[in-house]
């Protein structure tokens, strides 16, 4: 047998590391319509920049409200992806096909070989880097699953920045393995609610058994943050800047489809803030909105947070206590305390603006699973190619299935890309409760959004 016979290029696609992209993709220029303005919840009139000086390092504020199309990626951020590895490699999902027996090709991106198993540090890093470079001594955050706030810990450790993490209670007894990761960086890790904060005492001393949400930890983040002078908030998803430091994974991946010759059908991803998402789908999102593409894009939630298959394209709070900024998103309200899924990164109420109004313009299709039927498609993937992927990522990977599924029908030879964007070999005891059948699927009966502005 000759070598060619056995080698498929098309199985696994590498891009060179000096063809890494240099610049990050910001699709604000390119939105079919301005994105409507923050608020002051005091005022109710669009915020400046400068109050968020003060949470924020100032570079990021700035790249929040940039008007460029691409921002240069700084040299100390690049040689830190280098390092990481970047790029990513694309896989292409042969067994799963044959599997399946569907005439689709499916390709999956695999951020989940970053060293803290996810997508991530590709904004922890750049987060970390800009607050050092201001001279901040230490950065504050929340994390769900723990994806973001190992990935912070990480990069913190990185820059030589001390780092605390409020960690969603559930999450927190859930996932030891992502709090220890933390720890083993050097970071202080706390569940959330916490005895930290005047916010999460008061919480814990209505209900001591209060399980916390993503709401209420970036609430006691912001807290630590405000009452401690050389001290930044970092986020993991949510506002532009976070996205925009994600779009290496799609800036990569468009060169990589480009050196097969393939372009992709159906783009998608898991959604709970909308960074892994966007990270990967802006890119290919630019030839949309230019009307150079027919690709589809879908995005794949939780029914238990069905903030955009059920919830309000309205302005509401990022956080529980009140802290932020007035966006407008879609939201189930930020009092809605999501149920303990397993699905930690996807328990947020709200998700990017830039997203929903994607979403709201008909460019984005949403749909919404289980819990039981996400870990039922993870399971076949691992069966089939090997990898155990994310609770978070089984969302999508339903998705995948089912639409390729339908192509076996129809007989269409959709190509089907998606972010793998996280591994779940720290979420094994998700996968026990779904193999001996203990899993509880969620669901709101009603959702009750307050209407905080007139518009």
């Amino acid at each position: 047998m000759q070598k060619s016979d056995i080698v498929d290029k098309e199985r696994v696609v590498y891009l060179p590391q000096d063809e890494m992209p240099t610049h990050w993709y910001n699709i604000l220029p390119d939105l079919p319509e301005p994105l409507a303005p923050p608020l002051d919840p005091k005022t109710l009139k669009p915020i400046s920049p400068e109050p968020l000086f003060r949470i924020f390092a100032k570079e990021l504020v700035m790249q929040e409200v940039s008007a460029e199309r691409f921002i240069k990626i700084p040299d100390e951020v690049y040689d830190a992806y280098v390092y990481l590895p970047r790029p990513t490699p694309i896989v292409r999902a042969r067994r799963l096909e044959k599997y399946l027996g569907t005439p689709a090709q499916i390709y999956y991106k695999c951020e989940y070989v970053n060293p803290t198993g996810s997508h991530k540090p590709n904004s922890a890093i750049a987060q970390a880097y800009y607050n050092k470079a201001q001279g901040i001594e230490r950065v504050v955050t929340e994390t769900g699953a723990g994806q973001w706030g190992s990935s912070l810990a990480m990069a913190s450790s990185l820059f030589g920045l001390k780092c605390s993490v409020y960690m969603v209670r559930v999450s927190y007894d859930q996932k030891p393995g992502r709090r220890t990761m933390m720890q083993i960086h050097g970071a202080d890790v706390v569940a959330s609610p916490s005895n930290k904060t005047k916010f999460g005492q008061s919480l814990l001393k209505s209900d001591p058994n209060n399980y916390g949400s993503l709401g209420i930890a970036i609430s006691e983040a912001l807290e630590d943050c405000l009452t401690h002078e050389n001290t930044r908030y970092c986020l993991g998803s949510v506002l532009n800047h976070v996205l925009l430091h994600q779009t290496i994974i799609g800036l990569e991946s468009k060169k990589q489809f480009e050196s097969i010759d393939v372009q992709p059908d159906v783009i998608c991803g898991c959604i709970g803030g909308g960074s892994n998402f966007a990270g990967f789908a802006y890119p290919f999102m630019a030839d949309k909105l230019k009307k150079k593409t027919n690709t589809e894009f879908i995005a794949c939630e939780p029914k238990a947070v069905p903030s955009t298959t059920r919830g309000v394209y309205t302005y509401d709070f990022g956080d529980t206590a009140e802290l932020t900024p007035l966006l407008k998103m879609y939201t189930l309200g930020h009092n809605y305390q999501a149920p303990p899924i397993y699905s930690g990164g996807l328990r947020y109420h709200g998700k990017a603006p830039s997203l929903c109004l994607l979403i709201n313009k008909g460019y984005i299709k949403s749909v919404a699973y289980s819990q039981t039927e996400v870990f039922e498609a993870a399971c076949i993937l691992a069966r089939t190619e090997g990898m155990i992927t994310a609770p978070e990522t089984a969302h999508c990977v339903r998705y995948v299935i089912d639409e390729a599924l339908r192509c076996k029908k129809t007989g269409e030879k959709k190509i089907i890309a998606f972010n793998n964007c996280g591994h779940g070999l720290l979420d094994l005891q998700a996968y026990d409760a779904y193999l001996n059948r203990k899993l509880l699927d969620y669901e709101p009966a009603t959702i009750n959004v307050p209407k905080l502005v007139n518009q």
